[in-house]
């Protein structure tokens, strides 16, 4: 079982030509809106990928048609609230390489209390389970600090990066995931090489040019697969999702980053988030058809 802390948010999702530059209007070429949010990409790749996974987070007043898109997806959803105010959403720009820059509001995401951590906690028992979170939800310390107290082992996506919400929760986390910027980021503010930063377990995702695992400082590398991307928000939510997911299912670490390639690569072909995320069915098929 994952307990994943994690954000719900609704995604605006804007398609033009090329991003504006400063002070510049642009004419839209299309908008849609999907059920986006680190957590819920990352519940729904987990529960898509064969994985069993409960979401702990908050929704507002206007929240039924995510937590119907979630439940749909096999997301267990007993431990989502629901609070005052609008639901968490994203602003996002794609434009024709399929590149992405997204603003994001917080909402009920930013609504996380303690007794619904104790409570999520408490209600998932026996060895092997593990706590997801991300920061773009609250209470990151306290979740980190009560999982361990439990027993959980815990993932942390340090996303979006900041280093004074990242730096003070290593020293508990079991699984870092970052992306290559974060990566770097990360180092800066800790002055240590990649190799050296004091996680257990860390997962480097590198869009194009793949990813790589390092346990205790050795790496497992793995390179993307070759697609025609359309749209690459939530790849790397997919891919951590995905990875999670088989590796929490007995899988050996190799074969997690490989299955998790896959399911990004199938993903960032489709647009938007949540509704790119293909499903275990999909990702096997893939990796029948193009094995590396």
């Amino acid at each position: 079982m994952i307990l994943n802390f994690g954000s719900i948010n609704i995604d605006h999702v804007y398609r033009v030509a090329r991003m504006p530059t400063a002070g510049e209007t642009l004419t839209v070429k299309s908008y849609e809106h999907f059920l986006g949010g680190k957590g819920a990409n990352q519940s729904i790749a987990i529960a898509k990928s064969g994985g069993t996974v409960r979401h702990i987070g908050a929704v507002g007043q206007d929240g039924d048609w995510a937590l119907s898109k979630l439940n749909a997806a096999g997301v267990t959803l007993d431990n989502v609230a629901r609070a005052q105010g609008p639901t968490g959403h994203a602003v996002i720009t794609v434009d024709d390489e399929g590149e992405n820059q997204i603003l994001i509001y917080g909402g009920a995401n930013h609504t996380l209390n303690l007794m619904q951590i104790e409570v999520a906690l408490k209600g998932c028992t026996g060895l092997g389970h593990w706590v997801l979170l991300q920061n773009e939800t609250n209470l990151t310390t306290e979740i980190v600090r009560q999982a361990k107290a439990h027993g959980f082992r815990v993932a942390y996506s340090a996303a979006p990066f900041v280093a004074h919400q990242a730096l003070p929760l290593l020293e508990n986390i079991d699984l870092l995931a970052v992306n290559a910027l974060e990566a770097e980021a990360l180092c800066t503010a800790m002055r240590v090489p990649l190799e050296a930063l004091p996680v257990p377990n860390l997962l480097v995702t590198r869009g194009a040019e793949g990813a790589a695992y390092y346990v205790e400082g050795e790496a497992i590398e793995q390179p993307a697969f070759r697609v025609e991307p359309v749209d690459t928000t939530g790849a790397g939510d997919t891919f951590l999702g995905a990875f999670l997911a088989h590796l929490t299912t007995g899988n050996e670490a190799d074969v997690a980053l490989q299955f998790a390639s896959a399911a990004s690569a199938l993903q960032i072909t489709r647009p938007g988030a949540t509704d790119a995320i293909p499903d275990l069915s999909e990702i096997e098929r893939f990796l029948e058809e193009r094995p590396a």
